[in-house]
C-alpha cells in the first residue's frame, strides 16, 4: 500500500487534538486528523457536555423539591427522564456539530475515521475504515488519544451488565436503585445527579473518606451534602464480586470495614477511575516509552522518547482535565509558530467538581502546605456567613484561601460553594497577577456577589 506524506498528523479529534490539527493546517501544514470513533472527544460526547447538561436538569428537580424554603408551594412534578435525555442529546449533537463543522471549514486539514497504529516512530496505519485505509507518514506526530474507563478484575465482572461513566448515558429509565462502585470526581457526580432524579443510590467508596486528595474539611461538607440528600456511602470498602440475581438485578459483594455484606441493585456504575487508551497504538513498534499504568512518557514540552512525537491530554498523565488538555495543545502550538519550546512545567492546575455544591480548586491545599513545610495562614469563611448564599439559601459548604505569611501572597484556594468554581476562578487570577491577599481584601467587588465575599474571607487574617 503507497504511503501518503503529510506535515503533521493528529491522532484524536479530543480537546487537544482538535484545536491542534486546525491549527497546523492553518499555518500551513498539511495534516491529517485521525478519529477511531466520533468528533469532540470524551468532554463533548461522553462527559462535560452530557453531564453537566443532566446535572442542570437534577437541580431544577432539587430545588422544586425544597421551593417551599422560598415561599413558592410546588404541590407535586414529575421527573421526565425521556424530555431530559433529549435535551442532553440535543445539546451534545449541537456541540459535535460545530466541531464537525471547524473541521470540514478548515483548508488543508484531512480527517480520516479509523484505527491508529504505528508500524515505526514516524509511520501510521489506519485500520478499520474499508476503502480509507492507508499508511501515513509526517515529521510531527501528536497522540490525543484520550482515556476509557478502567475496568479491574472483580470476579463476576464479565458476566453482569455494569454501566461505565460512557454508557450511563444510554439509560432510557431512571434507575431504581443505582450502586456507584468508586467516589472520585464522575462517582460522586453521578451518585447525586440519579439521586435527585428519583434513584436510590448506594457510593462505595475503597478509602477511609471521600475526597482523599482534599483537606478533611472538604471531605466533611461534601459528606454532609450527601448524608442530607440521603445518599448511602460506604467508605473503607471494597467491591469484591458481582453476580446476577433474577428479574434483571445485580448482588454485589462488598467488604464494609472488614465485614462482608451484599448489595441488591438495579443498576451498577463502575468509576473506578479511567486508564490511557493506548493498548491498541502499537507502541512496542516504536521508540516511545509508556509507564506501568500505561501513560505515554513525555518530557516538560510533551515530547515523547522519539523526536517529533509529542502526548497531549489525559493520555500522557498527570491531571485528567478537559482544560489541561487543552492548555497541552496551546503550549505546542505556541512552540511550533516561534520555534521556542514552551514548558508545561509549574502551570496552575485548576479544577472544579459538578457536584452540588460545586468544589473548585486552585494551587496548594493545607495538607500540601503542611507536607512542603510552607509558613502559611488559611483564611477560611463558611457560606452561611455570605450574603449572597443566605439569599439564595445556597449556605452549604466554605471558601478557603492558603497565604504566604511572608508575602502574603495567595498559595491555593478551595471554595465548596454555589458557583465555587466561577469564585474559585477569581482568586486563581490574583495568584496569576501576584496579588496579595489584603489586595483583595480592600478591593471593591459589587453587592451582593458570592465574589464580594472575598473581602470578609481575608478579614480573618488581620491580626
Amino acid at each position: 500500500m503507497r504511503m501518503r506524506k503529510f506535515d503533521a498528523i493528529v491522532i484524536g479529534a479530543g480537546q487537544a487534538g482538535m484545536p491542534m490539527a486546525k491549527k497546523l493546517a492553518r499555518a500551513g501544514k498539511k495534516t491529517l486528523l485521525i478519529e477511531k470513533r466520533r468528533i469532540g472527544g470524551t468532554c463533548i460526547n461522553d462527559g462535560c457536555t452530557p453531564t453537566k447538561t443532566m446535572i442542570a436538569s437534577a437541580r431544577m428537580a432539587y430545588l422544586a423539591g425544597k421551593s417551599d424554603n422560598y415561599g413558592i408551594t410546588i404541590p407535586s412534578f414529575e421527573v421526565n427522564f425521556d424530555r431530559i435525555r433529549a435535551r442532553t442529546g440535543a445539546i451534545t449533537d449541537r456541540f459535535r456539530a460545530s466541531a464537525e463543522d471547524g473541521i470540514e471549514e478548515t483548508p488543508g486539514l484531512t480527517l480520516l475515521y479509523g484505527t491508529a497504529v504505528f508500524t515505526a516512530d514516524h509511520i501510521i496505519e489506519v485500520r478499520n475504515t474499508g476503502s480509507q485505509a492507508g499508511v501515513f507518514t509526517a515529521e510531527l506526530i501528536f497522540i490525543n488519544t484520550g482515556a476509557k474507563p478502567l475496568l479491574p478484575e472483580i470476579p463476576g465482572l464479565r458476566t453482569v451488565n455494569y454501566l461505565t461513566s460512557e454508557t450511563i448515558l444510554d439509560l432510557d429509565e431512571v434507575p431504581a436503585h443505582l450502586v456507584v462502585a468508586g467516589g472520585g470526581y464522575i462517582g460522586l457526580e453521578y451518585a447525586q445527579l440519579f439521586k435527585r432524579l428519583g434513584a436510590k443510590v448506594t457510593l462505595i467508596e475503597q478509602g477511609d473518606r471521600l475526597l482523599p486528595q482534599e483537606d478533611a474539611d472538604a471531605c466533611a461538607v461534601i459528606s454532609d451534602v450527601f448524608k442530607n440528600e440521603k445518599i448511602n456511602v460506604l467508605t473503607d470498602a471494597e467491591v469484591v464480586e458481582m453476580r446476577n440475581y433474577g428479574n434483571n438485578r445485580i448482588q454485589v459483594a462488598v467488604s464494609h470495614q472488614g465485614k462482608q455484606r451484599s448489595i441488591t441493585c438495579s443498576h451498577l456504575l463502575l468509576a473506578f477511575g479511567r486508564e490511557p487508551q493506548t493498548r491498541d497504538l502499537g507502541l512496542e513498534s516504536t521508540g516511545i516509552k509508556r509507564n506501568e499504568k500505561g501513560h505515554i512518557l513525555v518530557d516538560e514540552f510533551l515530547e515523547t522518547h522519539v523526536p517529533g512525537v509529542f502526548a497531549l491530554g489525559d493520555v500522557k498523565g498527570g491531571p485528567a482535565f478537559t482544560h489541561i488538555a487543552y492548555n497541552d495543545h496551546y503550549q505546542l502550538m505556541q512552540g511550533i509558530l516561534t520555534g521556542k519550546k514552551q514548558s508545561v512545567r509549574g502551570r496552575m492546575v485548576p479544577y472544579c467538581m459538578f457536584t452540588d455544591p460545586q468544589l473548585g480548586r486552585v494551587g496548594i491545599n493545607e495538607m500540601e502546605a503542611i507536607d512542603a513545610g510552607i509558613d502559611y495562614q488559611c483564611a477560611k469563611l463558611p457560606m452561611a456567613s455570605v450574603a449572597r448564599a443566605i439569599e439564595t439559601d445556597d449556605t452549604q459548604g466554605f471558601m478557603k484561601a492558603i497565604v504566604d505569611r511572608k508575602t502574603k501572597k495567595i498559595l491555593g484556594a478551595c471554595i465548596i460553594g454555589e458557583s465555587g468554581g466561577e469564585v474559585m476562578t477569581m482568586l486563581q487570577l490574583a495568584m496569576m497577577g501576584g496579588l496579595t491577599w489584603e489586595e483583595i481584601r480592600y478591593a471593591t467587588f459589587a453587592h451582593p456577589l458570592y465574589a464580594e465575599s472575598l473581602n470578609n474571607l481575608f478579614m480573618s487574617l488581620e491580626s
